[in-house]
């Protein structure tokens, strides 16, 4: 009975090994975070002039497409959860990228918008963007780029 139990534990632990080897050689979420972190880098680098980084610089430039928004829609928009999207306003703010406007009208949510100093970085930021992007694109390939940029629209869509 021993030695049957025992076959049974190795027969699982082989199969649990060819069920970690196909997580590990097919997950389309570990793929995902190594491109994000990858891409993320470059963009950080590009950045790093400006005193900016990757994260804030998309959520500025969300800011700047959608907003005046409250912080809901702004994580609706980006997908991002209340505690990392506020995280990451935080220092948006304190820089003056990004202010709270009065809304006419009653309501709790003060709606965020871009000022003028938050757009002049955008702005400046362009040619170094421009750069970061020949080399993301450089790296990943053309139809790859496009594919992750069609992809990022309908969810942007959705």
């Amino acid at each position: 009975m021993h030695h049957l139990a025992l076959m049974g534990r190795r027969a699982g632990l082989v199969g649990g090994k060819k069920a970690l080897a196909e997580v590990a050689s097919h997950c389309v979420a570990t793929r995902a975070r190594l491109l994000s972190r990858v891409l993320t880098g470059i963009y950080d680098d590009a950045y790093r002039p400006f005193g900016v980084n990757a994260p804030q610089l998309i959520l500025l430039t969300v800011v700047s497409r959608i907003g005046p928004a409250s912080r809901a829609e702004i994580g609706r928009f980006n997908h991002q959860d209340r505690s990392t999207l506020s995280r990451n306003l935080a220092p948006m703010l304190s820089a003056g990228w990004i202010q709270e406007i009065e809304r006419a009208g009653k309501g709790r949510a003060r709606p965020l918008a871009i000022t003028e100093r938050g757009r002049q970085l955008l702005l400046s930021t362009v040619p170094a963007w421009r750069c970061a992007q020949a080399e993301a694109v450089a790296i990943l390939g053309e139809a790859a780029a496009a594919a992750i940029t069609e992809i990022g629209d309908s969810l942007i869509k959705a």
